[in-house]
């Protein structure tokens, strides 16, 4: 009679001893995001934050908010650069939640691989916890799931969700907004985290480009360029509200610029852009030329240089610029708001884009 081993796990394709390798090399990076209200440490069923830090708020509101970063995960691995993805995924989850004044608190996250390779996760965490220290977050846990057969070996996503508080009275948004305010403009530090569908099928699919290839006109590799990581602004944008009166963000993501900034425009009023206020990066024009894009699809799609947007009123102009330029972040007046009158949307863009 012959004889049969019976089923494991690792034939499966799961590797626990893989798995545990993963979570120590990531110990070191997780604990340079911790917050004093943070406790334990990473191993645990949950991570733990004491509310009672909270105490000192009259009336504090959580804000939540989860993402991932897309297919921009599919450059990270065809490049074998693991290191930047996730300042992508603290970017596209924690400037959402600072869109509404919100101090960021802590943030888990969820990698989902199809092998674990212990040194990769780990890289994937470190970009996620220097994207945390970047944010004023603590990384307070995570996970890390293996999918044999419905991943291949070297793909992989993540993905997060985090949590911020603001004092009920402090709360930014659409009520405050009036006419008359000014649009200030964030420069984003290129293509971001959205669009990506759009830009491989431009630049791989219909223009035949290679990661590897020398760009001139961006200065590096395409690959190089592609997996720029997001910018974060959410201790930019809290600056700004200790120093300046700020009715609004925008956080310029999948839609657009105007599209999202019609997000925080109450009813009866519009926010006018004007383009002719900057130029975009040159990325975004080695796309809509390779693709034969149409400028409202990109403008659909991409953030065409701007990465955040502030409303404030006219007043606090000079010191919201000067606080973004004293963090380097380079700022302009992009344009201003007014009544919508028989207007259909809450924004638009206008002119043409600098030369």
């Amino acid at each position: 009679m012959s004889q049969t081993t019976g089923a494991s796990y690792a034939e499966a394709g799961v590797d626990i001893e893989a798995g545990d390798r993963a979570v120590e090399l990531m110990k070191e990076w997780v604990k340079k995001t911790q917050r004093p209200e943070v406790l334990g440490g990473l191993g645990g069923f949950a991570g733990l934050y004491d509310a009672s830090a909270l105490k000192r708020y009259e009336r504090p509101l959580l804000a939540s908010a989860t993402d991932g970063v897309g297919t921009k995960v599919d450059i990270a691995r065809q490049m074998g650069v693991y290191d930047t993805i996730g300042h992508d995924l603290v970017a596209m989850v924690m400037d959402d939640i600072v869109v509404c004044g919100a101090e960021p608190l802590f943030m888990t996250d969820y990698i989902c691989v199809g092998k674990v390779h212990p040194e990769r996760v780990a890289a994937i965490v470190k970009g996620i916890a220097e994207g945390c220290v970047l944010a004023g977050t603590a990384l307070v846990g995570g996970e890390t799931a293996e999918h044999p057969g419905l991943l291949g070996p070297d793909d992989f996503d993540v993905a997060g969700a985090g949590t911020g508080v603001v004092e009920a009275d402090r709360l930014l948004g659409p009520d405050r907004i009036r006419t008359g305010d000014a649009v200030i403009a964030m420069a984003s530090s290129g293509l971001h985290s959205n669009g990506y569908s759009l830009v491989r099928h431009v630049l791989f699919d219909r223009a035949g480009m290679s990661l590897d290839q020398q760009v001139e006109e961006l200065g590096r590799t395409l690959g190089e360029e592609l997996l720029e990581p997001t910018r974060i602004y959410s201790l930019d944008c809290l600056a700004m509200t200790r120093t300046a009166e700020v009715h609004a963000f925008s956080h310029i993501t999948g839609g657009g610029l105007a599209a999202n900034l019609a997000r925080v425009v109450p009813d009866g009023l519009h926010a006018v852009v004007d383009r002719s206020t900057w130029t975009p990066g040159p990325v975004f024009d080695l796309v809509g030329r390779a693709g034969r894009v149409e400028r409202l699809e990109l403008e659909k799609t991409l953030n065409m240089g701007v990465g955040m947007m502030a409303v404030v009123p006219e007043s606090s102009v000079e010191v919201a610029l000067a606080t973004l330029a004293d963090r380097g972040v380079d700022a302009w007046v992009a344009g201003e708001v007014v009544d919508r009158g028989d207007r259909t949307t809450g924004a638009e863009l206008t002119g043409s884009y600098a030369d």
